[in-house]
């Protein structure tokens, strides 16, 4: 329990934990694998721990999809060891179990431009819808759809956001961007039917809806899949050019050829 003076006692937040065990610190970690976490290690004799434990107090209620930890380092020597910790403060910070940012010292302007950096990193995209009661031509989708190809550098067509993938495949496609250090913008499919699955009128999908699941999903294969002609997603789209699925970008990491894709963003 934090003492009533003890500058890393917790703001009133659900995403702050003060680590009381390797249990407890491990089951938080691993409870949501494309979170971001803060993990700050601290000690109540070092001085420019103040200053840091008050910095992260205050960005734990800026950004509440954050998970920040608060580890007192001497009292939970095994997770200071597996971190390698030799020094307070140290913070880090990790999507998964993945390191995306190690700062020793109290470097706070350093620590509240790289969360910022590593939470809105990958904005949201998106256009402009017709009119209500204007119906969208195929073509004027399909136009729309390559614009939002050309917005940024790098843009991933997912299910959900970073911060909260809606499949496992999704999740795996954010945590493989950041992991490679790739700055890139998304697009959720699942807030754009007409992007996701092309152009129904209300009365077709009405009847659609009467279907199996399969044969909905076989119907619905049409917007950007008919554009790129790739069935499923996520789908990765480089300089406006598509460049494959899940699959087919993990094997680009594996045999080398990522970087040679990528490389003018990484």
């Amino acid at each position: 329990m934090s003492r009533p003076d003890d500058p890393s006692a917790s703001p009133t937040t659900t995403n702050f934990y003060e680590i009381t065990s390797t249990e407890q610190f491990q089951n938080l970690l691993s409870a949501d694998l494309s979170r971001v976490s803060l993990i700050n290690f601290w000690a109540p004799w070092a001085e420019p721990c103040k200053q840091m434990n008050e910095v992260v107090t205050e960005l734990a209620k800026k950004y509440p999809r954050v998970l920040v930890l608060q580890v007192e380092a001497e009292e939970q020597e095994e997770i200071s060891a597996s971190f390698e910790v030799e020094s307070v403060p140290t913070v880090l910070l990790l999507r998964g179990h993945t390191l995306l940012e190690k700062i020793v010292g109290a470097d706070a302007t350093r620590l509240t431009s790289t969360i910022a950096k590593h939470v809105s990193g990958a904005p949201s995209l998106s256009t402009s819808l017709p009119p209500p009661g204007r119906e969208e031509s195929e073509a004027q989708l399909e136009e729309r759809i390559r614009q939002i190809t050309k917005k940024s550098k790098v843009v991933l067509f997912m299910k959900g956001s970073p911060d909260n993938p809606r499949c496992g495949f999704s999740r795996k496609a954010v945590g493989l961007l950041t992991e490679q250090k790739v700055t890139f913008t998304h697009f959720d499919i699942l807030e754009d039917e007409a992007v996701r699955q092309g152009k129904f009128s209300s009365s077709s999908f009405c009847f659609l809806s009467a279907m199996g699941s399969d044969d909905l999903m076989t119907a619905m294969n049409a917007g950007l899949k008919k554009i790129n002609d790739w069935p499923t997603y996520p789908q990765f789209i480089v300089d406006g050019t598509f460049v494959g699925g899940l699959d087919v970008v993990t094997e680009m990491v594996e045999s080398g050829e990522f970087q040679g894709v990528f490389e003018s963003i990484a």
